[in-house]
């Protein structure tokens, strides 16, 4: 079945609940939480009902005979813990703001999904039952890998031990578990076989529902990066002045010609060649020259990577737009996320042009993107779930590289710093009308302090004259889910 991309987003969608179906270690955790954070990036209000969340209460660690089917007391409680997630959910649905709901479970039988869909019915919601398929060992190994050394349920263990409870585990589901068939034709699904090497849908009729399904079809759970970095220093940032097509600074040519070596020491993966993204402005392609000179990889070009358009105020100033449109000044530090440019773009347009960026990444593997200071905060924000509010401030400062690593209960953020000086272009809110020191160390200012929100958070400086050992400024733990 072929579905057309959507072309923005949209308030007035119904109320969905997207059931999640599979056996562990199938990424279907990672999944729920891609979908959350992609609604929420679009403006969609969307919430993870985590059933292990709930187990959790009265067993924090169970081992792999809790979920033995002949095991009656561990069937109630896990049968109990549902009924307290699906009874949270209904409730959430009372706001009609609330859109989509994620059930995050196994449902691995029949019977459990036709109680679900029947509780959905009951509410008049809509629904997409969501299962994740695998027979790939290679990928099951790697999840088994991750969830021994990040799941809330083997928190402190050993994960040796963890990752041989969580294999009898899984062998405990295998005995009940019954895939989604033609027997249940009425409910509305999307399988998802091998990571997307075939997919089944059925029953898709909705707006909202075709838009989450052309998502989750780009979707892949397998191990992988994004480097993230804005341009080098240019012309135009000495200046002051925004927007623009300026060269780079000799500071910025610089960074450009260290980049290949911040990336490599980033931790690239052996014979894994990364492709190149930049915006079609010179200062970007000028930044990855020296990636493809020396490590040949391609680069390619994308309109929609282009900086924010300022509009009528493109090479101007923030003192001269604050003398010449005062009230357009004030109007941006209001809102800043839907103020719109005269003649130009608001940070949701943005987000809205960036969506087929979003659907590339998340089908692609090994990717570095260089790009410009609203375009990598957008970005940012999506892998990171940074609120609409607090995402046009952050701070990004120029000649760090950022690599990004999707997890199942998070993403791991880790930043490379090149010893080389550029000028700040962050202005903070309520701030005055010129570009302020940073107060982070490179921190983006929404997550100081809020190391929880975040995943893991690195820290490196790397000098381009002595490229020694590279120290790990600070580190802190994943999130629970």
């Amino acid at each position: 079945m072929s579905i057309s991309p959507p072309s923005s987003d949209r308030s007035d969608v119904t109320q969905i609940v997207v059931v999640m179906v599979g056996l562990p270690a199938r990424g279907k955790s990672l999944i729920a939480g891609k979908v959350k954070r992609y609604l929420r990036w679009t403006s969609v209000k969307a919430e993870v009902f985590n059933v292990g969340k709930y187990r959790r209460t009265d067993n924090p660690h169970p081992d792999a005979k809790f979920f033995d089917v002949n095991n009656p007391e561990g069937e109630k409680a896990r049968k109990a813990a549902a009924e307290a997630a699906v009874a949270d959910m209904l409730k959430w649905f009372q706001d009609k703001d609330n859109k989509v709901a994620i059930l995050d479970a196994t449902n691995s039988t029949k019977s459990r999904r036709k109680w679900i869909h029947d509780k959905i019915m009951e509410a008049n919601l809509l629904h997409l039952f969501v299962e994740s398929k695998c027979d790939d060992e290679e990928l099951i190994m790697s999840n088994i890998l991750e969830v021994k050394t990040s799941s809330p349920d083997y928190i402190g263990q050993d994960p040796e031990a963890a990752a041989k409870d969580f294999r009898d585990r899984i062998r405990n589901y295998e005995k009940v578990y019954q895939t989604i068939d033609e027997s249940e034709k009425q409910l509305t699904y999307v399988k998802i076989i091998n990571i997307g090497a075939r997919v089944v849908i059925n029953l898709i009729q909705d707006y909202l529902q075709s838009r989450l399904v052309y998502y989750l079809t780009n979707l892949h759970i397998k191990p992988r990066s994004i480097w993230l970095s804005r341009h080098g220093e240019s012309e135009f940032n000495l200046e002051g002045k925004i927007g623009g097509d300026a060269n780079l600074s000799e500071r910025g040519e610089r960074y450009a010609k260290l980049l290949p070596e911040l990336v490599k020491r980033s931790g690239l993966p052996k014979d894994a060649p990364l492709t190149i993204w930049t915006s079609t402005l010179k200062r970007t392609s000028q930044t990855a020259q020296h990636l493809q000179k020396e490590l040949g990889w391609e680069k390619l070009q994308w309109k929609a990577l282009d900086e924010l358009d300022s509009g009528v105020c493109d090479g101007m100033t923030y003192q001269e737009i604050a003398e010449k449109y005062p009230e357009d000044f004030q109007a941006r530090d209001d809102d800043k996320y839907n103020y719109r440019y005269r003649g130009g773009e608001s940070y949701r347009d943005v987000v809205i042009r960036l969506e087929p960026i979003i659907m590339e990444l998340e089908r692609s593997e090994n990717i570095i993107i260089i790009t410009h200071q609203a375009i990598v905060r957008c970005i940012f924000a999506y892998f990171m779930e940074i609120p609409q509010e607090k995402s046009p401030w952050m701070e990004v400062p120029l000649h760090t590289l950022m690599k990004l690593t999707p997890k199942a209960y998070g993403t791991e953020v880790e930043r490379f710093k090149a010893d080389i000086p550029a000028v700040s272009t962050w202005r903070p809110k309520g701030s005055t009308a010129k570009h302020h020191d940073s107060i982070s160390e490179g921190m983006p200012e929404s997550v100081v302090g809020e190391p929880s929100k975040v995943g893991i958070q690195k820290a490196t400086n790397v000098n381009e004259k002595a490229m020694g050992e590279v120290p790990t400024i600070e580190m802190v733990g994943l999130p629970l889910p």
